[in-house]
């Protein structure tokens, strides 16, 4: 069971946990966690009998994501002179079917596809998705469960980094806390701060009270992959801000929430393990973490111009209503247009211009 799992560590940390390794817990403890217990986290309605899933990402909404997105990768691919995809948390496989199939379409099919997923039932699923929507392709797929010490390709991310595990830190007017997790006496988990040297990277001013995140785990990723990316580009989509945004004194509860049934709460420390845990990302601190490894940050801009200038408008044309309207929910501000964004990193050298950006890039405001 994952409570007691989490409470012995808890025990062991003399009472207290930090939140990053709670979060960490929460998701990703081996068969325990939420993202390692199974496959029903992604769907578009929930159901009566519990089925159906806790959220649905774009490439479950419309293929015409991946549609779009693929010429993206396409340019990248010929550009960087690379010929595999690496796909980051790839969910059900739809995205990777996406892509695969526009690519083969474009005369751009890599030569393989791999996925960095460390669920063993995931790899099923998207094993199963791929096969049945580009069974030619299928063959192309391979997993790993991290990063080669030399990564040559395309990297993509879609709703990766929001489900990093993140630290959290109360601000009581005089000083900064970081929140952790102890065990309250009725045996439920609580919060419990505790004096720390963490700063957030602004001065603020923050209003008593404040609790907000900071992303040292999607960093220290970002740095990683700097590391090893030799040759290709980095594309990530995800919701969040750039860093005055994130930051902002009014955002006085941060951003982390939960997912679960398609409801969203704020407590993490009920139903643990059995909800998504996930903050939003703070794309200054990416960007920043990317070029201090060396990586140049290629673009930034909201999805929605993103799509548009990956010929999404094309495609808007010939579809269907039903298509359509899915769609739309991609672009449309009050949806997923703009709150999520994509952010575009080149390996040490790169100076193409990706067309995603091609109109509307705002790295001035990162």
């Amino acid at each position: 069971m994952l409570s007691p799992l989490i409470r012995r560590e808890i025990a062991a940390g003399g009472g207290w946990l930090g939140f990053e390794r709670f979060m960490e817990l929460a998701l990703y403890a081996p068969g325990l966690g939420y993202y390692s217990r199974g496959d029903q986290q992604f769907g578009l309605m929930p159901r009566a009998d519990g089925s159906g899933g806790d959220f649905v990402t774009a490439p479950e909404m419309s293929p015409l994501f991946g549609r779009a997105l693929a010429r993206q990768v396409a340019q990248a691919l010929r550009d960087t002179g690379t010929s595999e995809v690496w796909e980051f948390g790839a969910g059900t496989g739809a995205l990777a079917a996406q892509l695969l199939t526009t690519l083969d379409e474009l005369g751009c099919a890599p030569e393989r596809y791999t996925i960095v997923d460390l669920s063993g039932s995931l790899r099923e699923r998207q094993a199963r998705t791929v096969a049945e929507r580009a069974p030619a392709l299928a063959g192309r797929l391979r997993w790993v469960s991290e990063l080669p010490a030399a990564v040559e390709g395309v990297v993509v991310g879609n709703e990766v980094l929001d489900a990093m595990p993140v630290a959290l830190l109360h601000w009581d007017g005089e000083h900064w806390f970081e929140r952790g997790v102890t065990v309250g006496a009725d045996g439920s988990f609580a919060w419990a701060d505790r004096p720390t040297e963490l700063r957030l990277p602004v001065e603020g001013p923050f209003v008593p009270g404040t609790v907000t995140e900071l992303p040292r785990i999607a960093a220290g990723f970002i740095r990683t992959l700097a590391q090893r990316l030799r040759r290709g580009a980095a594309f990530f989509i995800d919701y969040g801000f750039p860093e005055h945004e994130f930051y902002h004194p009014q955002r006085t509860g941060g951003t982390l929430m939960c997912h679960r049934g398609h409801q969203a709460d704020a407590d993490p420390l009920v139903a643990v393990g059995l909800k998504d845990l996930t903050a939003h990302v703070d794309f200054t601190a990416m960007a920043l973490a990317a070029q201090d490894a060396g990586l140049p940050v290629l673009g930034y801009t909201s999805q929605a111009r993103f799509l548009f200038n990956c010929g999404l408008m094309d495609d808007l044309q010939v579809a269907d209503l039903r298509e359509r309207a899915m769609a739309m929910k991609l672009v449309t501000e009050h949806e997923m247009g703009e709150l999520f964004k994509v952010l575009a990193l080149g390996a040490p050298g790169s100076d193409f211009e990706p067309i995603g950006f091609a109109q509307g890039d705002r790295c001035h405001t990162l």
